[in-house]
């Protein structure tokens, strides 16, 4: 009978193994920077791609429960359609696979040193060693992500192996014997292997925890196979869980996980054990070793997903006719379309979190920018519609700023890489600036009505002038734009340069305003609407200054902007000069 102190041994194993498939996972998904999760998001279009990139991805992060979650949280937040999440959920399902096969080499046996060497126990130790030395000396994120892989690797390998050495006695026990006697009954089986994985939220975990057992010997095909069948609907839990009070969609695609498993495990017991009572499999009655375990899991996946691919459609309809629409089902609009997509789901996979608040805050500066051309056309030719859409705009960026920031703070607790945290960096400091940029296309455009109601016009020099600094404002506005989009450098660096020429601007058309109003060519009152209106120019052009010069700053790990700035225009600085006198030339005022 096992003793309590090996009761104790068996829970720190299992403790351990779990500690270190998640450590595993975590660090693999960071070392991927986010890019398996675009991966999954963008490689859905085809059946078999969605399939081969579920499988990949799960694979990789070792995780089809993670998988399955951001697939629940790309299909609420419209990303992916539901017919897309079908084949990556059913691709997870074998990508999990993996698992049983690296913990099945603390099966190997032979008196081969070269062989002994590839046994977990041999390894495990020096590479959770090596890990963790990775972990807590080295600076660099990249070799820090290799050490939790190492090291969480290490560490559910030496769980495995301490869960191994507790459950040994049980071999010698008879009761043990025929509690497990038990678990062959199919239908007994698949409970306890659904109640187990649906506790722990793991199927890894709960095939290592049944790869364990294995090894001592007492548990055969009968026993294990239903168990394996369980675990795969235990899996659902997590998914499951993960939809509440999300949307429909994000329900339909929690619910297909679940239907896609009852269904195939469904199948494969009718056809398994109808097979069975004829041909009596002399494996069924014989013990399983933890390969034997990763071979069943293996094969009953593949063959789950060669068999129910084609039907993934049918899956998709009787998920529609379970979670039906609600009659009267409101369209939401594109901005809504676009914050559902900082769905809390992703806060858990930071790098795709910050790809998703990257791609919305580019969709807010585009917005932006939008508002500032609108209103510049206005001061040419006045419309009402193209007003009323720029106050509605400006609204918009409001709300993007304030669901954004409030989603970026989240996020800026989480256990970040170097990069994804000069990402959050750049985010937090340039969506307060756009959004002040749609503030000042509103006080143009309120500039612009005042002009209307009072039947005011520019004098056709001040025009024409105007018209050559709404053209330098636009282009200041691209570069600013598309720099902080593509994060291209070099455009970053033409941001300063325009910005002096535009201070020059902003100068010079005010110095001609007063000319012009000694010579009664203009008036008090218009000169008052003038001012505004290069006034906000000019402070479009600061904020596209900070933009840039936040992106250069941050790529360069220091925020002294002050100091940038200084050493830019400073007499020496010939390439700034060149650029400037180039803008200079550029945007002459006739």
């Amino acid at each position: 009978m096992m003793s309590f102190f090996s009761i104790l041994t068996m829970i720190g194993g299992i403790a351990l193994f779990l500690y270190g498939i998640n450590l595993m996972g975590e660090g693999l998904s960071k070392a991927s920077g986010g890019r398996l999760e675009s991966i999954l998001e963008k490689l859905t279009n085809k059946p078999i791609k969605a399939v081969l990139v579920g499988a990949g991805v799960t694979a990789v992060i070792q995780s089809s429960a993670a998988t399955t979650v951001m697939v629940v949280g790309f299909v609420n937040s419209g990303i992916m359609r539901l017919e897309q999440a079908a084949n990556v959920i059913i691709g997870a399902n074998v990508g999990t696979t993996i698992t049983a096969w690296i913990l099945s080499l603390s099966g190997i046996e032979s008196e081969s040193f070269f062989v002994q060497l590839l046994k977990p126990s041999s390894f495990a130790p020096v590479l959770a060693i090596v890990g963790v030395a990775l972990v807590s000396f080295s600076k660099k994120d990249r070799r820090k992500d290799v050490g939790s892989i190492m090291a969480g690797f290490g560490i559910l390998m030496i769980g495995m192996d301490t869960m191994s050495g507790a459950v040994s006695p049980l071999a010698k026990i008879p009761e043990f014997g025929r509690v497990l006697t038990m678990f062959s009954n199919p239908i007994l089986g698949m409970l306890v292997g659904l109640i187990l994985t649906a506790v722990i939220q793991s199927s890894s975990a709960s095939i290592g925890i049944l790869q364990a057992l294995c090894k001592t010997g007492s548990v055969s095909g009968a026993t294990a196979i239903p168990v394996i069948m369980g675990q795969n609907i235990g899996s659902c839990i997590t998914a499951i869980i993960s939809s509440v009070g999300a949307s429909r969609e994000a329900k339909r695609a929690a619910m297909l996980h679940l239907y896609y498993n009852i269904l195939k495990t469904s199948l494969f017991m009718a056809v398994f054990y109808t097979a069975d009572s004829f041909l009596h499999f002399a494996f069924m009655d014989k013990p399983i070793s933890a390969l034997g375990v990763a071979v069943v899991h293996s094969a009953f996946n593949i063959a789950a997903c060669i068999v129910l691919l084609p039907f993934s459609k049918l899956l998709v309809k009787l998920v529609h006719l379970t979670v039906p629409d609600r009659t009267n089902t409101e369209q939401l609009s594109p901005e809504e379309t676009e914050l559902r997509t900082l769905d809390v789901r992703f806060l858990d996979t930071p790098g795709l979190a910050i790809e998703r608040s990257r791609h919305v805050a580019v969709t807010m500066a585009r917005y932006a920018q939008k508002s500032i051309d609108m209103a510049m056309g206005m001061i040419k030719q006045y419309d009402k519609e193209t007003a009323a859409k720029v106050e509605e705009i400006e609204n918009q960026v409001d709300r993007f700023e304030d669901e954004l920031g409030t989603y970026l703070v989240r996020l800026s607790s989480k256990d970040l890489s170097e990069r994804d945290s000069r990402i959050l960096s750049v985010l937090l400091h340039c969506i307060g600036d756009f959004e002040r940029i749609s503030d000042h296309a509103l006080n143009i455009k309120q500039a612009a009505d005042e002009m209307a109601d009072k039947k005011l016009s520019f004098s056709d020099k001040a025009t024409e002038e105007i018209e050559v600094f709404s053209r330098a404002v636009s282009e200041i506005l691209e570069l600013a734009v598309s720099a902080f989009e593509t994060e291209n450098l070099e455009r970053a660096q033409l941001v300063e340069p325009l910005e002096e020429v535009i201070d020059q601007l902003n100068n010079e058309i005010k110095k001609r305003h007063i000319k012009r109003l000694r010579k009664g060519k203009c008036t008090i009152e218009l000169g008052f609407v003038l001012t505004d209106i290069t006034t906000n120019y000019e402070r479009v052009a600061d904020h596209c200054s900070n933009i840039a010069v936040c992106l250069l700053q941050v790529s360069e790990g220091s925020f002294e902007t002050h100091g940038y700035l200084d050493s830019l225009k400073d007499e020496e600085n010939i390439a700034f000069k060149g650029k400037v006198l180039a803008y200079r030339e550029k945007y002459f005022l006739p």
